[in-house]
């Protein structure tokens, strides 16, 4: 009596021990694929399934979006020029199954696949490209890792260029350029002003010299406006103003200065 207590206390404990291996629960988030026998039986998840402890071998995966900060490579450009750049790589599983058999580690792989192809696509075009035209970029490499992943079952969603660093004489190459074109454009914009005030004088002398008055017109207004500073004497060389009055002019001048040195 006592042996068959003991048997069934040990076959009890088995038997919950098996059942609490049987019985397996997976996040939303991850999807569990099982080798039965060492073959592909079928991917579970989300939730509560059973397996067959012993037989059953699972692997599980992880659904959401991984990102991976690719370390900065050493890249030279098409003219030639060594820059360091590094990136940013957003992906996620969508075929757990393909991800476990196509490839061994698939983490590892995508991340040393998103190394090379950031090497190999920034060589093959020019530093003002790499500077300038950064979305296509992201977009050129997103769409290439993705075809390579595919038959993973890995969907790259994004692709970042964070950081170009130029050398230091590079970096003072491309401030002196900058300087040069906005000098450059300075004196184009200058030029232009100079042309089109040329342009509005000789229309303007085209003017006077089709109406004379109007130019006196314009010696009486300038007169008024010089008149508004009460410190000034002007004289005109007007043929309407005669000798006298530039003689009287001159004495009230010269009294006026007499008075201010006494």
């Amino acid at each position: 009596m006592p042996e068959f207590s003991i048997a069934f206390l040990i076959a009890l404990v088995v038997a919950v021990i098996l059942v609490s291996q049987a019985i397996k629960i997976v996040r939303e988030y991850e999807r569990v694929v099982i080798f039965r026998l060492g073959r592909f039986s079928g991917v579970k998840g989300p939730g509560i399934f059973f397996i067959i402890p012993i037989i059953d071998r699972v692997i599980q995966v992880d659904l959401r979006i991984v990102t991976i900060d690719v370390a900065k490579q050493v890249v030279i450009t098409r003219d030639n020029v060594s820059v360091d750049v590094d990136a940013v790589i957003y992906y996620r599983v969508v075929d757990p199954a393909k991800a476990v058999i196509q490839v061994e580690n698939f983490r590892l792989a995508t991340s040393l696949l998103s190394q090379t192809t950031l090497r190999d696509i920034l060589g093959q075009i020019d530093l003002d490209d790499l500077l300038s035209k950064r979305e296509e970029l992201n977009k050129k490499l997103q769409e290439i890792l993705d075809q390579h992943t595919d038959p993973w079952g890995i969907k790259v969603t994004g692709v970042t260029l964070r950081d170009v660093s130029l050398p230091e004489s590079m970096m003072r190459a491309i401030a002196k350029q900058a300087e040069a074109e906005r000098e450059k454009r300075a004196r184009i914009i200058l030029a232009d002003g100079e042309f089109q005030a040329s342009k509005t004088m000789t229309d303007a002398a085209r003017l006077y010299a089709e109406a004379p008055v109007a130019i006196k017109l314009r010696e009486l207004q300038t007169l008024q406006e010089v008149a508004r500073e009460k410190n000034l004497i002007v004289v005109t060389s007007g043929g309407e103003i005669g000798t006298g009055t530039v003689a009287g002019l001159t004495g009230a001048f010269s009294k006026g200065s007499e008075r201010s040195t006494k």
